[in-house]
């Protein structure tokens, strides 16, 4: 009988790939598909001879077709593989009728009671983003036991990663904002990463850019000249008052659930969770 440790995987856990679940193409399921970025609610599923297909309407009103079989899809950050709905109407795999979701999308646990925290931590660049990911994410955080930490910047990640000592059962997860190649926080992020430590980002320049202009009740983020303080142009463009911190309550307050979120920061923080919370040598 071989041995898992004939040929050792040498790939960090996180990096390896995992099974793809199949999730059955409820009417109004929304999912991202991945080639196109094209991000919408689920119309219905047809059979055709080339194969099953699904039909997703953006909140534009604007439908495409995509083949079940080639095509991949993101739900809530992750990477699924859809299935025509059981016949008769049934709810598929993975989704009971009626059960209530978490704002993240998640299956509710109605009564569940906080886990004790966990030694490992979540790190987020400032108090706004941490917000965000509480208002998202506060139902499976408590869960899990997770804690949301937030730094003021990643100048200084190194030295905090270091006072953190992460380990075995004490992981350490950060998320960075406007993480693109070759930036100063891509460099700070490479420096840190390791078995105990996942850095990961998304391309926005700040949270505020995570939320959907729909959401946000506007047509686009305004661009910002590039030397001016970002949320105080964007709040000048837009009309919004000009303290930034009602101006971010007010936005915050319109963030309901993962699908005011752009996928780009679903998937991150996803990811940080699943990593903070993975067992020892998994």
């Amino acid at each position: 009988m071989r041995s898992r440790y004939d040929n050792p995987d040498l790939t960090p856990p996180w990096k390896r790939p995992r099974a793809v679940p199949e999730v059955a193409a409820e009417p109004d399921l929304v999912v991202e598909e991945v080639s196109t970025g094209f991000c919408g609610a689920v119309v219905r599923c047809e059979k055709t001879a080339e194969g099953p297909t699904v039909t997703l309407e953006d909140r534009f009103g604007k439908h495409r077709v995509f083949p079940m079989a080639v095509a991949g899809f993101l739900l809530e950050g992750r990477t699924v593989t859809l299935v025509r709905p059981a016949p008769g109407g049934g709810r598929g795999p993975g989704t009971p009728a009626g059960r209530p979701r978490t704002a993240s999308g998640s299956l509710a646990v109605p009564g569940a009671r906080a886990r004790v925290a966990r030694a490992g931590r979540i790190y987020v660049e400032g108090r706004h983003d941490a917000e965000l990911v509480e208002q998202v994410w506060g139902d499976d955080l408590r869960i899990e036991g997770v804690v949301v930490e937030y730094l003021e910047g990643v100048d200084d990640l190194p030295a905090v990663v270091e006072a953190f000592s992460p380990g075995p059962g004490a992981r350490l997860g950060v998320l960075v904002d406007h993480l693109v190649p070759g930036s100063k926080e891509s460099r700070i992020a490479a420096e840190v990463c390791g078995d105990h430590v996942l850095v990961v980002g998304h391309p926005y320049i700040d949270i505020w850019e995570a939320v959907k202009p729909a959401s946000a009740g506007i047509r686009a983020w305004p661009r910002v000249p590039h030397g001016q303080d970002w949320k105080t142009g964007v709040c000048r463009a837009l009309g919004w008052p000009e303290h930034t911190g009602a101006a971010w309550q007010q936005l915050l307050g319109r963030v309901r659930s993962y699908k005011d979120l752009e996928p780009a920061l679903l998937g991150r923080v996803e990811e940080l969770i699943d990593f903070v919370t993975a067992p020892d040598g998994a």
